[in-house]
């Protein structure tokens, strides 16, 4: 008998190992697999296709007997959380051995790279851009574009470089592609590579990911042969927020402190050592092997507007079912949290769900029916960014989410511009100043003014997006900050 568990570091925190060695010790042959996704199921175990989770290794013996029916969830392909999913970039989750080469050929790895190498690199660029593939990061900038004008940028040397840096929080798809489908990343990087005529990659990984790093750093090894003369290697990154955008990125890699460069010049003409460079998320690399394999028009038949494809959504918080759900662009804010997502934890209403990560704005269930979509988005003052949704239930302070918000970014700043190094720290003074009831109406309106300097002032994201957060508390949850005034 194959008993199939996970060794994504979700699995592992929550004792698949002992679980494993628990069947193992039973006399069971254990394959550890990647995810499914299905977080608040772990440790989660397939037998025959069949689940059963979470599990414990006080239910190995009644598993192996044929029961254990308090934990078994039946077929996971039916389970409704897998099955009303569009998988693409997650296609392999769950089902395959994350550094093995053989399940990586049986289930099409490196077609899309011998489709590349097949049609050429002009054709490359024309796929990826007629895709509509975006980047996933959270800026939404069609990768074509990018890759056609490193492409067109004469240098003896460019530059792959991925953006592995996953800090929002809420967020994990990054990590679970490096864990569960490592061969799929450096297919997508070698595709680039191929693309824009660079012959070096590097994958920047926060140090807080140490699973994800030994299977990428594994992974490399074992495909060196197959996608030479390109080159990989992996950089470890000290975990400092401001890393996850570009040049700041690049200045780390360098072995520069890792603080923002005014732009332009953009990376794909001056990046890396001042070289072209092509900066993608994971999730954008790791999507393009399933363009070019299946076809642009194919990927593009997914979604709605000018967001093409899908989107792994990561949904985390107060929530009763968490994990990740890749679905066609479209579905609605109130589908995810309520019908996918199961509520909240608590059993309390949901009161705000915080999308796009510690930047990103929170919408009251108000906001819905909103389509999840980079435009959608966009017209009601929020953002998708990298995907992550955190749910909060009703007994939230939004007026604290807020100091929150100034505070993480006043941590976080690499202090190169005003507004964000100072902008930041007086921002969490003066909310104290609301939080304590003194003259609340000024201050709120101090803040208000403050954050418009932030979002136009600020030479990057951090500085420029936390502004989403505190705005979006004080919109939709005012009471919160003005309930606070004194008598």
């Amino acid at each position: 008998m194959k008993v199939r568990i996970s060794d994504d570091a979700v699995a592992l925190a929550c004792g698949a190992d002992a679980v494993a060695a628990a069947f193992e010790k039973a006399g069971a042959e254990v394959e550890r697999v990647s995810s499914w996704g299905m977080h608040w199921l772990e440790p989660l175990v397939e037998i025959n296709g069949i689940g059963f989770g979470p599990a414990s290794p006080g239910d190995v013996a009644d598993i192996l007997a044929g029961g254990a029916d308090a934990i078994c969830i039946g077929p996971i392909a039916a389970h409704p959380f897998i099955a009303r999913q569009q998988r693409l970039t997650f296609a392999r989750a769950g089902k395959t051995r994350p550094t093995s080469l053989d399940d990586y050929y049986a289930t099409g790895g490196w077609q899309g790279l011998a489709k590349a190498r097949e049609i050429g690199p002009a054709a490359t660029i024309d796929a990826v851009t007629a895709s509509g593939l975006r980047g996933r990061g959270g800026a939404g900038f069609p990768a074509g574009i990018k890759w056609k004008t490193v492409a067109g940028a004469t240098a003896p040397q460019k530059y792959i470089v991925c953006n592995a840096d996953e800090g929002d929080s809420g967020t994990f798809a990054d990590r679970m592609v490096m864990e569960g489908d490592p061969f799929m990343l450096i297919e997508g990087m070698a595709i680039a590579g191929h693309a824009v005529g660079a012959t070096k990659g590097y994958v920047y990984i926060r140090s807080e990911y140490p699973h994800a790093i030994a299977k990428m750093d594994a992974a490399v090894r074992a495909c060196a042969h197959l996608i030479a003369p390109f080159t990989l290697e992996i950089r470890i990154g000290a975990g400092a927020y401001v890393c996850g955008e570009e040049t700041s990125l690049l200045n780390s890699l360098e072995g520069k402190r890792g603080e923002v460069r005014a732009k332009p010049p953009l990376p794909a003409l001056e990046g890396l050592f001042g070289k072209p460079t092509v900066v993608n998320n994971v999730l954008t690399l790791a999507t393009v092997p399933w363009v070019m394999a299946h076809g642009a028009e194919a990927y593009a038949a997914y979604g709605m507007g000018r967001s093409r494809g899908t989107m792994p959504i990561q949904i985390a918080g107060n929530v009763k079912h968490g994990g990740l759900f890749e679905t066609a662009f479209g579905i609605t804010l109130g589908a995810l949290v309520n019908e996918i997502g199961g509520g909240t934890a608590s059993g309390r209403p949901v009161r705000a769900v915080q999308v796009g990560g510690p930047l990103g704005a929170y919408h009251p269930p108000s906001q819905f029916d909103t389509p999840f979509d980079y435009e959608a988005f966009t017209a009601v003052d929020g953002l998708i960014g990298h995907g992550g949704l955190v749910v909060f239930d009703d007994s939230v302070d939004m007026a604290k989410q807020a100091r929150f918000a100034m505070a993480f970014c006043a941590a976080e700043s690499c202090g190169k511009c005003t507004p964000c190094r100072l902008g930041s720290t007086r921002g969490v003074e003066t909310l104290d100043r609301v939080l304590s009831g003194e003259n609340v109406d000024a201050n709120i309106a101090l803040i208000e003014d403050l954050c418009d300097t932030m979002k136009f002032g600020s030479l990057c994201a951090l500085g420029g997006f936390t502004p989403y957060p505190v705005l979006s508390a004080l919109t939709h949850f005012r009471d919160d900050f003005v309930v606070r005034s004194k008598a």
